[in-house]
């Protein structure tokens, strides 16, 4: 559980990183990929809990989380792009 542990304040500390570099960012890029860690790394935090606690109800929450934020990643990139290929 130890290890559990560690893997949680991990996330939390990417989670305070992310969060402040999408409050100082000096271009939309870099809010986007800030964002995009944000996301993934709270995912990471609710799938390690969801561990924690052994709780099988996490990881529907999981998957659907994942596959939401793919698509805004793509979607988001595709609009920092204006379009282009």
């Amino acid at each position: 559980m130890i290890v559990l542990d560690i893997a949680i304040a991990a996330c939390t500390l990417a989670l305070l990183i992310s969060a402040g570099r999408i409050a100082v960012g000096p271009s939309p890029a870099d809010r986007a990929v800030a964002a995009d860690l944000l996301t993934f790394s709270l995912i990471g935090l609710i799938a390690l809990v969801g561990t924690r606690m052994a709780s099988t109800g996490t990881f529907d929450l999981v998957v659907v989380a994942t596959l939401v934020a793919f698509l805004a990643a793509v979607s988001l990139g595709r609009a920092l792009t204006g379009g282009r290929r």
